[in-house]
């Protein structure tokens, strides 16, 4: 097999593994998507501030360290003590919950009814406040989150593909991971979605807030829900790129790569959101070796969004999303 093919092939694995962990950003988009009809603009800083919390509890760091030195005078900074991996995840996703049940009470229970731009308006706000007060709790240094992933080539698959077409692909296991993480995210994502009691409440609620109501669904409980599983998949997505790239304030920022992969997958998806990662990841990655050399280069930052432009123009609901039929 000439090289030239490998290597494509070697590229088009890489970006398949890329456009997982894009997904599993836009996942959280899309919960909040079909439990209240908006883009949720503060799903990447939530990615930011589970991985940041889950580096806090790990390390036994003082939140508000710093706050608490300028104001008393005092020098602390650790409790002196380091907390399991896994007990730490579990802790996390207990603030993560925590965090969900203030969102509703300070802030969605005060919107109910409202237009959808106004809790777009709603989530930028929190975004902003999220980042900030993240920055307050735990920091703003660069971190490094270990809890125990494999990281390095995986030398299985080199051995595998190595012996079939005398080339060894290069394929981190933290990718290799993040992609099993992913399928059973979405498969258990879309049993809840589409056969539990739950998950029919959560788009009730999308379509028509008062009617919800009136029909007997707690609209507290089914955004406290939301949310909490919001939190949860940015919990997820916080620890592989968190793993991958450490936490910073930067990590946020994955949500811009994350809105062309719903635009491709359809904001109602959960399989979509998937399927637009793979396609998001494995073509900007392709391009960016058959074209990019031609052009000058640099094409992943754009390649998405031109991508994602074609199909507003083509298919604004995506590959998965519902076509919306409005009577005028």
């Amino acid at each position: 097999m000439p090289d030239q093919l490998l290597y494509a092939l070697e590229v088009m694995l890489n970006g398949l593994m890329a456009g997982v962990m894009y997904a599993l950003v836009a996942l959280g988009f899309v919960l909040i998507y079909k439990a209240s009809g908006i883009f949720n603009y503060a799903q990447g800083v939530l990615a930011l501030f589970a991985a940041l919390t889950l580096v806090g509890i790990q390390q036994g760091q003082v939140p508000f360290a710093h706050l608490i030195n300028a104001v008393t005078g005092l020098h602390v900074t650790h409790f002196g003590w380091t907390v399991p991996s896994v007990i730490a995840i579990v802790l996390t996703g207990a603030v993560m919950v925590l965090l969900a049940i203030v969102i509703e009470k300070l802030v969605l229970h005060h919107l109910v009814g409202q237009p959808p731009i106004i809790l777009f308006m709603a989530t930028i706000g929190l975004a902003y406040f999220l980042e900030g007060f993240g920055d307050v709790m735990w920091g703003a240094d660069i971190k490094t989150l270990d809890v125990g992933l494999p990281q390095g080539i995986n030398e299985t698959i080199e051995a595998v593909t190595d012996r079939w077409f005398g080339y060894g692909f290069f394929i981190d296991n933290l990718d290799v991971v993040a992609t099993l993480v992913a399928v059973a995210l979405v498969a258990a994502l879309t049993l809840f979605s589409q056969y539990s009691k739950q998950g029919r409440a959560l788009r009730a609620v999308a379509d028509d807030h008062q009617a919800a109501l009136s029909v007997g669904i707690s609209l507290r409980f089914i955004w406290v829900l939301v949310w909490s599983i919001a939190g949860f998949v940015a919990l997820v997505a916080g620890i592989m790129w968190g793993s991958k790239s450490g936490v910073q304030f930067s990590l946020s920022l994955i949500a811009l790569k994350a809105l062309p992969v719903l635009m491709l997958g359809g904001f109602t998806s959960i399989p979509g959101a998937i399927v637009g990662g793979l396609i998001i990841g494995m073509g900007e990655k392709l391009f960016e070796f058959f074209a990019g050399p031609l052009i000058g280069g640099a094409t992943e930052n754009w390649f998405a969004y031109v991508l994602a432009l074609l199909f507003l123009v083509f298919r604004p609901q995506g590959l998965f999303g519902e076509r919306i039929i409005e009577r005028v």
